[in-house]
């Protein structure tokens, strides 16, 4: 061990400069984590303490590109700490857009009762959505059954066990839709990137694929998904669906051929994020 942490941090944000963005923030999370504190802690007392032994093999594991949130074993999403695996997608901020126009539909319209989560995975956008929404029950499904156990986890430790459902369903199988009943809200973060697009390494050799590739252009799954909207929504219910930042037209397209009213939501970053799905029907 070395005593104080100030060198060791120094040390690994160094080796880590090469393949970070943000390599000081990493070291420190590693180190928090090793550590088994939480980070400002771990800040607040870095001249007493010692680096664990452990911390090395953190540190290597950032070094080959492994995403921090598979390191750790969690990651922050809306208001909520989520227990991710290999076996879900990492929930990133940009998602948070599904929520925050989920929020601005329900400011002026009755709140949701019923929410579906199409491909839950961690069950990221379900259970924020049923932090936002206290009164609401949750339906979140997904064609993994692993990202289903990591699902369930995160909801009973979180304290939404008892206001979420999730179930194995599998949307390009015939069928997948029936008895589900109608929602008030449905939230969807379906794969949308187009096969053979190079990704960053941290993101082709870690994440699941079956999570993010989508046919030749992206749009297999919003095909596949869009046509069944109708019998899942509640007349006077809404659909929040993420997208590419350059598909945004042609999933509108697809939208309109279904019957469906559109509006497009920017995220911070003035990106086309996310797209609500409604039948003209408003009080």
């Amino acid at each position: 061990m070395m005593t104080g942490l100030a060198p060791v941090l120094r040390t690994a944000t160094t080796a880590l400069g090469s393949i970070s963005p943000t390599p000081r923030l990493d070291a420190e999370l590693l180190l928090a984590h090793a550590l088994g504190i939480d980070r400002s802690a771990m800040l607040l007392r870095q001249h007493d303490l010692c680096a664990p032994d452990s911390f090395g093999a953190l540190l290597a594991r950032r070094a080959a590109d492994e995403p921090i949130a598979y390191i750790t074993g969690t990651q922050a999403f809306w208001d909520l700490e989520l227990h991710v695996t290999p076996d879900v997608l990492i929930p990133r901020v940009d998602s948070e857009t599904l929520l925050e126009a989920a929020i601005d539909w329900f400011a002026s319209n009755e709140a949701p009762s019923r929410i579906a989560d199409l491909g839950t995975g961690s069950g990221a956008l379900l259970l924020a959505a049923l932090s936002i929404f206290p009164n609401a029950r949750g339906y979140g499904m997904d064609a993994s059954q692993a990202a289903l156990a990591v699902a369930r986890s995160n909801a009973e430790r979180l304290g939404f066990a008892d206001r979420a459902e999730f179930a194995h369903r599998d949307w390009t199988k015939t069928g997948w839709h029936v008895e589900l009943g109608v929602f008030d809200l449905i939230l969807c973060n379906p794969p949308y990137i187009e096969d053979g697009k190079q990704l960053a390494p941290m993101v082709s050799a870690h994440e699941p694929h079956n999570a993010l590739f989508a046919g030749a252009d992206g749009l297999d799954d919003y095909r596949l998904l869009i046509p069944r909207l109708g019998a899942l929504l509640d007349p006077r219910g809404v659909a929040f669906f993420e997208i590419g930042y350059n598909q945004a037209e042609s999933v509108q397209r697809l939208a309109s051929d279904a019957g469906f009213l559109t509006e497009l939501h920017h995220d911070l970053a003035g990106n086309s994020r996310v797209i609500r799905f409604s039948l003209g029907i408003k009080e």
